[in-house]
């Protein structure tokens, strides 16, 4: 018969961090092979970024760049 252990055996133990995530803008400027220095001369990234500024995040200072309308946060 084993002895059952009662309580969190990592008690005490430092937590792993969870692992970086990639927001959705970032992993479609790497599906068009972009380097960040080439965003803004972008067409396919700017299109992208108009249909979605609304739902995903894009950095300010692209869309800044691109003369789009930065609207406050709620």
């Amino acid at each position: 018969m084993t002895i059952r252990r009662r309580g969190n055996p990592n008690w005490g133990k430092p937590q792993m961090s969870a692992a970086p995530t990639v927001s959705e803008f970032e992993r479609v400027a790497r599906e068009f092979n972009l380097r960040p220095e080439e965003y803004v001369h972008s067409i396919r990234l700017r299109e992208w970024a108009n249909q979605n500024k609304r739902s995903k995040y894009v950095p300010e200072s692209l869309l800044e760049a691109w003369g789009f309308e930065i609207e406050a946060a709620v």
